[in-house]
């Protein structure tokens, strides 16, 4: 465990540097979440710094797994990864120094000072977003040479940034409550801070884009372990096989962040769609079991293989 350990804080020393300070972010946090009795929009207040704490753990770590299979380095990256620790820093600290204050960080418009300083973290959202999409061009320029784990690691890019996309609705005009000193919602049909799921707070009555958010953003991590489940428990596969089920497990997968974006708009909850979303859900199911099969019937045989 330690030599694993010590071997990834060699992967990318500024974002192993952000995964450290996310983490004290996340256990502060927890701290805070026990001890401090203040609610804000329906959960504890320092449940929005736990959970992005959490979040940039995994971002950060994932990212530099991801930066350490290169072939070389690449200056444009290693610039990407300071603007991301960055604004990243910037983002949390502006979130807690909101919830010191007793306020909400995100849709805030009471103040001038809360309009600009959510409008400042929208601008640094979108310097984020182009930072990862200039990691995502290079690391498809380099060609990493294991073809699944390049398969994984594009794909994983590619879909969280569609994630990152999902949450622009939240502050489009369409999604203002018509509330004074609110200028945008995580819910949709329903007020912010009412019935959620457990931890994620997911509302329970109306639509919620974070969900779509939340999916896309993580396929930086699930493109990755399924190809590692492949690995280990698809051996007898060839490489070009497992790397074609991965194109069907990411193009599935942002099928999937599309669908759960669509139901939130229309205001849906998760946990009861109507007739069509699961029409919807049962025709992605069928065309991902369908091309999977496919890609199975089309695999090269071990022999073949290695005759090749």
């Amino acid at each position: 465990m330690t030599t694993v350990v010590r071997r990834a804080t060699r992967w990318n020393r500024p974002l192993m540097f952000l995964v450290s300070v996310m983490a004290v972010l996340a256990v502060v946090a927890v701290v805070g979440i026990l001890v401090d009795p203040r609610v804000l929009t329906g959960a504890p207040i320092w449940l929005k710094p736990f959970k992005f704490g959490v979040s940039f753990v995994l971002y950060g770590a994932t990212l530099a797994w991801m930066l350490s299979l290169l072939p070389r380095r690449s200056r444009a990256v290693e610039r990407a990864v300071v603007v991301i620790v960055a604004v990243a820093v910037v983002e949390n600290a502006w979130i807690v120094g909101q919830v010191l204050r007793g306020q909400t960080s995100h849709f805030n418009d009471t103040t001038p000072l809360n309009t600009a300083l959510f409008a400042a973290m929208g601008a640094a959202i979108m310097v984020l977003f182009f930072a990862h999409l200039v990691i995502g061009v290079v690391v498809l320029i380099q060609r990493i040479p294991d073809r699944v784990a390049a398969t994984a690691v594009g794909w994983g890019l590619g879909l969280s940034l569609l994630g990152m996309l999902a949450a622009v609705p939240m502050a489009l005009p369409m999604q203002d409550p018509g509330i004074e000193g609110i200028g945008g919602a995580h819910s949709v049909g329903v007020l912010d801070g009412g019935p959620g799921l457990p931890i994620v707070g997911w509302s329970t009555t109306g639509g919620d884009l974070r969900i779509g958010h939340f999916v896309g953003l993580h396929a930086l991590q699930a493109l990755p372990i399924l190809a590692i489940l492949l690995s280990r428990f698809a051996m007898r596969l060839d490489e070009r096989t497992r790397a074609r089920l991965l194109v069907v497990a990411g193009g599935a997968y942002g099928v999937l962040t599309v669908l759960l974006t669509w139901q939130a708009l229309r205001g849906q909850p998760l946990l009861r769609p109507d007739a069509v979303t699961l029409a919807a859900v049962a025709a992605l199911a069928v065309t991902t079991v369908s091309a999977t099969g496919l890609v199975l019937a089309r695999r090269r045989r071990p022999e073949l293989a290695l005759a090749a």
